[in-house]
């Protein structure tokens, strides 16, 4: 039942204050160079995708739809320069601090910053950081850290797809260095592949990394299924690309027939989603429905009841339809406060067998 369960949702407006508006001038650069030609050649006015508003529609949404069992957390520490190079080289960190209060792009993908982007980006990594302290303590269940810019296209060199600081991956080596957690679980069901995060821990066999995703070419292009780590880390990287139409019923299959074992087989001691909401049939691609994501969240919450004591940490990462971003993000909470969890259909066919019951007595002579 709704409310059986505590979670702690992580928010700060200081994550609003990422905000780059293409139309404003940016520091002259090969890259800016780059990047203005390739928007010049586009047939339409393209706006920043990844915008404060993402947040503020989570947040509206939350607040006129309160969920019982979820308590707002804000004031989290900002992530500490020692915290980020846990998966950050330190050149990137000196480089990237140096652009505070600077309008600059960073990479020909359209990756930018704004006057306060650094900030911002800092408190995102800080409030992941939070909500997984928040559950090796014991102050909540679950926890869900809504922040922007997202991360895990950040890479330990260079930002990228959106992404400056890898806040899924910053959380994960807190938990590790800090919080006692030896063997950490990533899952990472955003509809892009989280490239960042898997070159972070490839190499590394304390961290199980399993990602869904749109199959290449779709950004960012990796996440081939072949693509398992190596060294000591082979094996700890699973891959699962699907088609643009997949649906409910196909990631659920992959949940319970992939990660669930490979979960037993790894028994983490801590349990991190990179939670990205593209996967909705309203956004980019994957065509999932919002009861496909309670679905997947229950199959993680068991997951992590079994293995760690229910120590469970989402992480936002995309989703830009703002619609199906926010009731996206309440569905998830609603089951991991206790909600139920609903039967999953193949597209169409609950309607269609509703249509049929409503129509079966036109042909039946039955009264």
């Amino acid at each position: 039942m709704i409310g059986d369960r505590s979670v702690n949702v992580f928010y700060d407006e200081i994550m609003l204050g990422h905000n780059p508006e293409v139309d404003l001038p940016f520091i002259p650069s090969r890259v800016e160079k780059r990047v203005r030609t390739i928007l010049q050649g586009l047939n339409f006015k393209w706006s920043y995708p990844e915008h404060p508003g993402r947040l503020a529609a989570i947040k509206a949404h939350l607040d006129k739809n309160p969920i019982p069992g979820v308590q707002f957390q804000s004031g989290a520490p900002a992530a500490t320069y020692d915290q980020l190079a846990r998966v950050h080289i330190t050149s990137y960190l000196d480089h990237l601090f140096s652009l505070d209060g600077k309008r600059v792009w960073l990479d020909r993908d359209t990756t930018a910053v704004s006057p306060d982007s650094i900030k911002a980006a800092t408190a995102a990594a800080g409030n992941a950081i939070a909500a997984v302290e928040s559950v090796c303590k014991g102050e909540a269940q679950s926890a869900f850290a809504l922040v922007r810019p997202p991360g895990h296209h950040a890479e330990p060199v260079r930002a990228r797809g959106f992404c400056l600081l890898n806040n899924v991956a910053v959380a994960a080596a807190h938990a590790q260095a800090k919080l006692g957690c030896e063997r950490v679980l990533i899952i990472d069901w955003d509809a892009h592949h989280g490239n960042g995060t898997q070159d972070i821990f490839w190499a590394d066999p304390d961290v199980l990394f399993f990602d869904t995703h749109c199959a290449a070419p779709f950004y960012p292009g990796s996440g081939l299924i072949e693509e398992v780590g190596v060294g000591l880390g082979e094996g700890y990287t699973i891959n699962v690309p699907l088609p643009e139409t997949a649906g409910d019923i196909a990631f659920e299959k992959v949940f319970r027939d992939i990660l669930v074992p490979a979960a037993e087989h790894f028994k983490p001691d801590l349990v991190l989603v990179s939670a990205g909401f593209d996967p909705h049939r309203n956004d980019m691609a994957m065509n999932l429905t919002y009861d496909g994501f309670k679905v997947l969240t229950r199959i993680v919450q068991d997951i992590a009841d079994t293995h760690c004591e229910g120590k469970l940490a989402f992480v936002l990462e995309g989703g830009y339809n703002l619609s199906s971003l926010a009731k996206g993000v309440h569905a998830v909470l609603e089951v991991l406060t206790g909600g139920d969890v609903p039967k999953l259909w193949e597209a169409g066919v609950k309607e269609a067998e509703e249509a049929a019951e409503f129509h079966r007595s036109a042909f039946s002579d039955e009264e």
